[in-house]
């Protein structure tokens, strides 16, 4: 089997791990062009997480892909540095991986330009070397890197950013990032990464110890709430973005601000007890998120 040979498997492995978001990546609705586009970025951007979190595809195919030696797939350092290598080539040669040769068109498309691409792979990397956060404001520095990234490529791609829309949407974005990582206090543990800021913690009382537990006693739940909370208004402060577009991109931008909403209903509904694994939305809450938003209700 050659280097090249896994590459069709190991993309449709990434790409289809959209399915298990708390929002919609590129639905039916949207047009065909928008859905490439997007479906490129998030292929992209579940790789780097992938890289950064320990999960590629057994086998090392991603590796060899990157031009990385057996001996060193499994440094995520080294495995990063050759993922921005590679993503440099989307801008000026012809890239590696088939994820970035998937994004060339988009980026070209539409005058793509790499500083949010880079700051994903920089939040990746951060997340090797920083494990824990000591205020808020530090977890919002690390979510400019993490998400805001995201909706800013997605304003680009649909032709509609402007600086005010950016704010709104790097609100919505910081927002999903808070409400994932408390649905995945417990996974992110077992990294060795706590994303509660030790601040946070310290006024509720909450030790690490406490994390680790099967179930979440009443400081946690005191703590998440309070953190699902600062999310929620995030989200509100953003939602004035989807009544400033029209037509499927309004109900693109609803969904993603519906699924965020959604997933807080569901940390709310498990009374914030989210250690014995992350509580998710189902499809019939997401929609009705979606069109409370879309009637202007909230």
């Amino acid at each position: 089997m050659t280097a090249t040979e896994p590459a069709p498997d190991l993309e449709r492995a990434t790409l289809d791990k959209a399915a298990g978001e708390n929002f919609p990546v590129a639905p039916f609705f949207l047009p065909r062009a928008w859905r490439d586009d997007l479906m490129a970025v998030y292929g992209f951007a579940r790789l780097v997480d992938d890289i950064g979190d320990g999960d590629l595809a057994p086998g090392g195919g991603d590796a060899r892909l990157l031009g990385v030696s057996p001996d060193e797939s499994e440094d995520r350092l080294v495995l990063l540095d050759a993922f921005e290598t590679d993503l440099r080539r989307v801008f000026d040669g012809t890239p590696r991986h088939p994820l970035l040769r998937r994004l060339t068109p988009t980026v070209r498309r539409h005058a793509l330009t790499p500083e949010p691409f880079l700051g994903l792979i920089a939040a990746n990397r951060q997340d090797q070397l920083v494990t824990r956060y000591e205020t808020y404001d530090d977890l919002l520095a690390y979510c400019e890197l993490s998400a805001n990234p995201v909706g800013r490529i997605v304003l680009a791609v649909t032709g509609t950013s402007t600086p005010e829309r950016v704010r709104l949407s790097d609100a919505i974005c910081t927002a999903l990032q808070i409400v994932e990582h408390l649905q995945d206090v417990a996974e992110d543990l077992g990294r060795d990464r706590i994303y509660l800021p030790a601040q946070d913690m310290k006024r509720f009382h909450v030790r690490e110890s406490d994390l680790a537990a099967r179930t979440a006693g009443a400081s946690v739940r005191a703590l998440v709430a309070y953190e699902a909370q600062r999310a929620r208004d995030l989200l509100n402060e953003g939602a004035p973005l989807v009544g400033s577009v029209h037509g499927r991109l309004k109900l693109l931008l609803a969904g993603f601000v519906a699924g965020g909403r959604a997933a807080i209903r569901a940390i709310t509904a498990a009374e914030f007890d989210v250690l014995p694994g992350p509580p998710k939305p189902g499809t019939l809450q997401l929609l009705r998120e979606a069109g409370v938003i879309l009637r202007g209700e909230g």
